[in-house]
């Protein structure tokens, strides 16, 4: 086999797990509203209960790299990670859902900027065209929903979502950093040390309901941290394998995976809109996977 044969199956099977990851990320929002505890609690739960398992790994296997000391790059994916979570569950408490999903889905338009300048990832002109397609259609599925009620704060909610694609964006560009030269588990164990303590901290301080209030609740609380572990793990995995910007768009599967959840757990009806947008922005990635992000 040519080494241009393996590099192209090498890039297929980590394709394959970043798309794995975001339909299991994309049980996210699902098993939040379950959980029942406050929005930055929630996101405590998610990262404290990935690290126990993260430990496991590091140190069970010697390839996993163990704990080790982390990088900067590992430190900021922790900071950015918590400030992500943090501002996109309050996002979602403020303003309306269709706000709350639209407004981060523009990471992919961040990644790829800062990709281009920051690791010399050139966007191709089909990339841009799948991108522009797959936020498209992201943006459609958020405004064929249900109108619902505008949330408590909508203009406070609609900046803390907005915001949530900058640090998710600077998230995704930390860990492809940190992803050339340090291990899987390593970047996520540490992203999850740094980040747990400062989601618990703003939970603690805004009087938030910290423990779930149900068997159910803990389930759920338990079921983001296997989630945490296994989706945002294969995404961070494919980061070190894919430029980001074409990982950051295929993400978008993650709407798509979660409205398609929310019909058949919550019986939330997908309307034809939103079913038009879930397959334009399927769409969208399938073109930006024709001509990924050049050097």
């Amino acid at each position: 086999m040519t080494a241009m044969a393996l590099r192209r199956d090498d890039s297929r099977l980590a394709l394959a797990a970043l798309v794995f990851g975001a339909l299991v990320i994309g049980m996210s929002p699902i098993l939040v509203r379950l959980a029942a505890c406050g929005p930055a609690a929630a996101g405590f739960w998610r990262l404290g209960f990935a690290t126990p398992l993260l430990v496991l790994m590091a140190t069970a296997s010697p390839r996993a790299g163990g704990i080790g000391t982390p990088s900067r790059a590992m430190l900021l994916a922790g900071l950015w990670f918590a400030l992500d979570l943090g501002c996109w569950h309050y996002g979602i408490r403020y303003t309306s859902v269709a706000n709350a999903t639209v407004l981060p889905n523009l990471t992919p338009v961040i990644v790829t900027l800062v990709s281009w300048f920051a690791f010399r990832e050139r966007p191709r002109a089909v990339f841009l065209v799948g991108m522009a397609t797959a936020i498209a259609g992201a943006v459609l599925m958020a405004e064929g929903a249900k109108p619902g009620p505008p949330g408590p704060a909508p203009h406070i909610g609609d900046i803390l979502s907005a915001s949530t694609a900058i640090w998710y964006a600077l998230y995704f560009i930390a860990v492809r950093s940190a992803r050339l030269a340090r291990p899987t588990v390593s970047v996520m164990l540490w992203s999850c040390l740094v980040g747990a303590p400062l989601l618990l901290i703003t939970a603690l301080l805004l009087h938030e309901q910290i423990l779930p209030a149900s068997a159910l609740g803990w389930a759920a609380a338990v079921g983001l941290g296997l989630a945490h572990v296994f989706g945002q793990g294969s995404i961070a995995w494919a980061l070190g394998r894919l430029p980001a910007s074409t990982a950051s768009v295929t993400v978008l599967v993650q709407p798509v995976a979660a409205a398609v959840l929310a019909y058949f757990i919550f019986g939330e009806t997908l309307t034809p809109l939103q079913a038009l947008g879930g397959a334009v922005a399927l769409g969208g990635i399938v073109i930006a996977q024709q001509a990924p992000a050049g050097r």
